[in-house]
């Protein structure tokens, strides 16, 4: 029952669409009408500014943090391999649950903040890593969706390094890759045709 109840809870958090209520709180638009279409920190600093965007994003990652750190109350002993792997489900779960939240008509972002702080819980090393490769590529290209793909496919060849006994995690990141791949499919095919956006401050 307290596992069940813990995955209902990391799904409902992940689910919060803070890009969707932020926007309409104090700015009267939803942001999925507009830029991307998309309910992420990316896009809500594309329509809102950077106030906006990183308020958003932090949130995002947050419910990531939480979510996945939900794995305390499990009552699986600290540290062993079995914590762990409940740690990735309730992560996964939130990240779901921001691709489709039930709060918000099953249209969400790509969970890519939700993922980053599900990593911080998990992992901060390899976190730190992604992030450090994530802000390098950006700057170099531009894209976010090339920083965002490369980070997590960064991810996954680490954790074949810092989880070497660990299968589930080894799937479990290399998962985590294609499924961000598979999200931005949008993205690849407008950097294929040259007219992806590229990412700017905006005031």
């Amino acid at each position: 029952m307290v596992i069940a109840i813990l995955v209902i809870l990391a799904y409902l958090l992940g689910s919060i669409p803070t890009a969707v209520w932020y926007g309409k709180t104090f700015h009267k638009i939803d942001v999925r009408e507009h830029g991307s279409g998309n309910a992420g920190a990316t896009n809500t600093l594309r329509v809102l500014g950077n106030k906006a965007g990183f308020i958003v994003l932090f949130i995002d990652l947050l419910k990531g943090f939480v979510a996945t750190s939900l794995a305390y109350f499990s009552g699986f002993e600290l540290g062993s391999q079995t914590y762990f792997n409940f740690q990735m489900a309730l992560g996964v779960t939130a990240v779901l649950g921001h691709v489709w939240p039930i709060f918000a008509g099953f249209k969400g972002g790509k969970g890519i903040a939700t993922l980053l702080g599900m990593a911080i819980a998990l992992n901060y090393q390899i976190a730190i890593v992604c992030i450090v490769a994530f802000v390098s590529i950006v700057w170099l290209t531009k894209y976010i969706s090339v920083g965002s793909m490369s980070a997590a496919i960064l991810a996954a060849i680490l954790s074949f390094f810092f989880y070497t006994d660990n299968i589930v995690a080894n799937c479990f990141f290399c998962a985590i890759a294609i499924m961000v791949v598979y999200t931005h499919r949008a993205n690849v095919k407008r950097l294929r045709a040259g007219n992806e956006n590229k990412f700017a401050f905006k005031k």
